[in-house]
């Protein structure tokens, strides 16, 4: 059975501005973060997903470049033409390796260029999501079902398709931290989510399969449920306003922004989370728990008797 080393005051990574390691959280300097605190120093890692600087992935690996890692950077071959993934590459100084993560061929050809360049890698961020059937605009009750095995596909069963290929060539090292990016509608329904809804249930499930199967190995499989985030993707959908408005007054601390989320993910490929696995982790503000806030309630009641006014 794998052991985590336990981590002492001797071996903790040193805070870069504190280097007797005495940290002062109360305090803690909006500087510090920018300069990074070594959580990932020597760690490597394969990020998916990014696409532009607005993208959760990109903010990522710019934290864990911040942080100290190394990483490969991929995505899908039509989503690099769209996107400005070189850029992100340059900055980070780490390769490009296309990938259509649909098929088995490539994601065993990713592995291959992977161990390669990084040998085993510490950390996976899988960040891929979309849905045929919301870009022609379907309902979900009209779906073409050939768009829809391919939303499951690209957006969840990737995840186990990354997950076995690396496994079966040996790319993930013993104590590894893989993240897959989710949202709240795997559990409530939002009408215009369409079939994402069933997407993130079911790498949801996945994640917490194979967690189970690789926790021998120290290695754990979470999921961050994020809140509603202004990236490429996300306001490409139908209603994308009125759901980041609604969480953004539900949520006691307001929608969470894609840095935010990337220096969450931070502490889940680091060493302090090693004991977090099969977990649907929220980072949402509080929304999830949430009823109905006093903004809310004053922004319907005004709404309400506008329209009765009117009538």
């Amino acid at each position: 059975m794998w052991r985590a080393p336990r981590c002492t005051i001797e071996n903790r990574p040193m805070h870069p501005i504190n280097p007797n390691n005495e940290y002062n959280y109360m305090t803690q300097q909006e500087g510090d973060r920018q300069q990074g605190y070594g959580l990932l120093k020597g760690k490597k890692g394969i990020i998916f997903g990014a696409l532009d600087d607005r993208s959760i992935a990109w903010r990522i690996a710019l934290a864990c470049k911040r942080e100290g890692a190394d990483f490969v950077l991929s995505n899908a071959p039509i989503a690099l033409r769209l996107g400005t993934l070189d850029a992100l590459s340059e900055e980070t100084n780490a390769p490009v390796f296309p990938c259509d993560v649909s098929d088995d061929a490539d994601v065993e050809g990713l592995m291959k260029k992977t161990a390669a360049h990084l040998g085993g890698v510490d950390f996976v961020l899988h960040a891929i999501g979309m849905s045929p059937n919301i870009r022609k605009k379907k309902e979900y009750n009209d779906i073409n079902y050939n768009w829809y095995q391919q939303t499951l596909n690209i957006s969840a069963v990737s995840l186990h398709r990354v997950l076995h290929f690396a496994e079966k060539m040996g790319v993930l090292n013993d104590g590894a931290s893989v993240v897959a990016l989710s949202y709240i509608g795997a559990q409530r329904i939002f009408s215009k989510y369409s079939d994402m809804n069933d997407a993130k249930a079911l790498l949801e499930s996945i994640a917490r399969n194979y967690g189970s199967r690789l926790a021998g190995r120290g290695i754990r499989v979470n999921t961050v449920s994020q809140a509603p985030t202004k990236t490429s993707a996300g306001t490409g959908i139908k209603g994308f306003d009125g759901m980041y408005t609604f969480a953004e007054k539900i949520a006691p601390l307001g929608n969470p922004s894609a840095d935010e989320c990337a220096d969450y993910c931070v502490t889940l490929f680091s060493d302090l989370t090693r004991k977090v696995t099969m977990q649907n982790l929220y980072h949402d503000g509080g929304f999830v728990t949430s009823g109905i806030s006093e903004e809310m309630i004053d922004d319907l009641a005004k709404l309400y008797s506008e329209r009765d006014s009117g009538e």
